[in-house]
C-alpha cells in the first residue's frame, strides 16, 4: 500500500466518525481511534479527562528527556459539522486527489500527516535532542474554553510552536491571525400590552436595534477591525411590547491595543432610551497573533525546510480566523500555523482535502521536529 492510499485508508475510517465539539462521547471515541495508531510507539500518552460537559483531551510525549524547551505540535479533534452530515450532503468519497468528508480539511488531515511525522521522529527517541509535544485537543472550535490554560501551559514549555490548522490555497502557510472576541448584550425592559397599554412599555428590541447599530458602526476595515451582531434573540408574544432582547458580537482584531480598546467599547455600552437596562459580558478570547521576528524566522526556516524537499512553501497576510496558535504566539512563542492539509470549503458542505498535500506536509513536519 502506498503512503497516499494508507492516508486515505485511515483518513476514511476516521472521516467515517463524526465529531462535533459539544458530543463527548463521540470526540472520546475520535481520541481513543487516533491515540491507537501509536500505541506500541516510543510515546508517552497522557489524557485528560473532559470537563463541563465536552470531551477529553490527549497529550503525546516524546524525543529527549530533557529541561531544554521543547517543540509543540497543536491539533484538535472537534469539528463544526453535526452527527448526520456523513449521511447527508457530505458523505466521505473520493474524487481524483480530493478526499471528502465533514472534518477532513479542518482539520483530521492536518492530524493525520502530524501523526505520522511525530510518530517517525519519536522513533529517534533521544537523537532528537529535546522534548516533542503533540496536543489533541477537543474544543479549538468554540474558542478552546477547557483547554486554553494547558494550550498557554505547553507553550510556555517550548521553543516553537506547529499548528495543524488547514493551509491556505496553493498549500500556504498561516504567520499571523487576527484576535478574536465574543461578546453578549442582555437588554431588559418593561412589558406592556401591544394594543391597551403600549406607552407603559419599553421596547427591550427597540433599545437593542440601536445598540446594534452603535456596534455595527464600531467596524473599521483601516484598523482591521469588524464587530458583527451574529445572533439575535427577542420577544414573547406578537401583542406585547418586548421587555427581553439578546444579541451576540463577534469581533476580530489586529493587535493587543485594538482588541482593549474593543473590550472597552463593547462593555462600556450606555442605554440610549430610557428605563431600559444592559447586561453585557463577553471579552477577547483570543488574542491576536502578530508577524513577530520570531514567526518570521521560523517561517524562513520552514521554507528553506520545503525548498529542500523539494516544494515552495508561501505565506499569506493576517487571516481573520483564530486557532491555538494565537494563545501561543501571544506568549511571545514563534508559532507556525497552516501546516495541515492543502484543499477548501471548512465549515461547508464542500470540504475536501488534496491527497496529494499530504506526503509532502508530512516530510516537512517531520524535518521540523528533528532539526528546529
Amino acid at each position: 500500500m502506498t503512503s497516499d492510499e494508507q492516508a486515505v485508508a485511515t483518513l476514511s475510517q476516521w472521516l467515517a466518525l463524526e465529531s462535533p465539539t459539544h458530543d463527548s462521547t463521540a470526540i472520546n471515541a475520535m481520541q481513543d481511534m487516533i491515540l491507537e495508531e501509536v500505541a506500541n510507539e516510543p510515546i508517552r500518552i497522557e489524557r485528560i479527562p473532559g470537563r463541563d460537559g465536552l470531551g477529553d483531551c490527549a497529550v503525546l510525549h516524546a524525543g529527549a528527556d530533557s529541561d531544554r524547551p521543547g517543540i509543540l505540535v497543536i491539533t484538535h479533534v472537534d469539528t463544526v459539522h453535526p452527527v448526520g452530515t456523513l449521511a447527508g450532503a457530505l458523505p466521505v468519497r473520493l474524487d481524483g486527489d480530493r478526499l471528502y468528508g465533514p472534518g477532513v480539511y479542518d482539520m483530521k488531515g492536518g492530524i493525520y500527516l502530524a501523526l505520522v511525522a511525530f510518530r517517525n521522529a519519536a522513533r529517534l527517541g533521544a537523537a532528537i535532542g529535546r522534548p516533542i509535544r503533540f496536543l489533541l485537543s477537543p474544543d479549538e472550535e468554540i474558542g478552546s474554553p477547557t483547554t486554553r490554560a494547558l494550550v498557554e501551559d505547553l507553550g510556555r514549555r517550548s521553543s516553537h510552536v506547529l499548528v495543524m490548522e488547514p493551509a491556505r490555497p496553493g498549500g500556504a502557510a498561516v504567520t499571523a491571525r487576527k484576535g478574536v472576541g465574543w461578546f453578549d448584550v442582555e437588554v431588559e425592559g418593561r412589558p406592556a400590552h401591544a394594543g391597551s397599554r403600549h406607552q407603559d412599555g419599553r421596547s427591550a428590541i427597540r433599545e437593542a436595534a440601536r445598540q446594534i447599530l452603535k456596534v455595527e458602526d464600531m467596524t473599521d476595515y483601516d484598523r482591521g477591525t469588524t464587530a458583527t451582531v451574529s445572533k439575535v434573540s427577542g420577544g414573547t408574544a406578537i401583542n406585547v411590547v418586548p421587555h427581553q432582547c439578546r444579541f451576540a458580537v463577534d469581533v476580530r482584531i489586529t493587535n493587543a491595543a485594538e482588541g482593549e480598546r474593543m473590550e472597552r467599547a463593547i462593555l462600556g455600552l450606555e442605554p440610549v432610551g430610557p428605563d431600559v437596562a444592559l447586561k453585557i459580558g463577553g471579552g477577547i478570547n483570543r488574542p491576536a497573533y502578530e508577524r513577530s521576528d520570531g514567526v518570521g524566522k521560523l517561517f524562513e526556516t520552514a521554507r528553506a525546510e520545503a525548498a529542500a524537499l523539494g516544494f515552495e512553501l508561501a505565506e499569506v497576510p493576517m487571516v481573520g480566523g483564530g486557532s491555538d496558535g494565537n494563545f501561543t504566539a501571544a506568549l511571545g512563542i514563534p508559532t507556525l500555523d497552516g501546516l495541515g492539509v492543502d484543499g477548501d470549503g471548512a465549515h461547508t458542505l464542500d470540504e475536501y482535502c488534496l491527497i496529494s498535500s499530504i506526503e509532502p506536509r508530512r516530510r516537512l513536519v517531520e524535518r521540523l521536529l528533528q532539526t528546529l
